[in-house]
């Protein structure tokens, strides 16, 4: 465990640095094309309809891709799933097709849905906004499941991971 020193009193840091929140694997098609990412900036924004706000950096591979889909897999990882984090946050899909790496299916809407998580959701992408650096894809959840692992893989479990996006 990585454990960060207390940030400078007044610092806009400070609550990022503080932050530990779940990370996700982040799925998405058009085509026979695939792609994922590792996402940490998804939460639920909506209760009914269920739907996400799942933010996606621009330069990553999967964001390509994700701006033609109409569709978008969300998996929660579980505390045992470090591998898979690694693989979907430190290779990039520039160079690697992840894919061949995991089970997966097509989901509903298309989207690539991992045998292997905690939980999981697809849906259709309804909105995109600019957020700065990343975009953020509105999803209204139209299926998804428990998985078979337990816990939650967090931020901090990713602590010395090195982003597999081109600089």
């Amino acid at each position: 465990m990585i454990v960060r020193e207390m940030p400078t009193p007044g610092s806009t840091d400070a609550i990022t640095e503080m932050a530990n929140y779940p990370l996700y694997v982040v799925t998405t098609s058009v085509g026979d094309k695939v792609s994922g990412c590792l996402a940490g900036f998804v939460t639920q924004c909506s209760i009914q309809p269920l739907r996400f706000i799942v933010c996606i950096s621009k330069v990553n591979h999967t964001f390509g891709l994700a701006e033609r889909s109409k569709s978008l897999g969300l998996h929660l990882l579980g505390s045992d799933q470090g591998d898979v984090a690694s693989l979907f946050g430190e290779i990039s899909g520039h160079e690697e097709t992840k894919f061949t790496r995991v089970d997966w299916s097509r989901g509903i809407t298309g989207a690539p849905v991992l045998a292997e998580c905690a939980a999981w959701v697809e849906g259709s992408i309804i909105n995109r906004m600019n957020a700065g650096d990343h975009e953020a894809f509105l999803m209204s959840v139209t299926d998804g499941g428990a998985g078979t692992h337990a816990g939650r893989f967090m931020l901090r479990d990713a602590g010395d991971f090195e982003p597999g996006q081109p600089a």
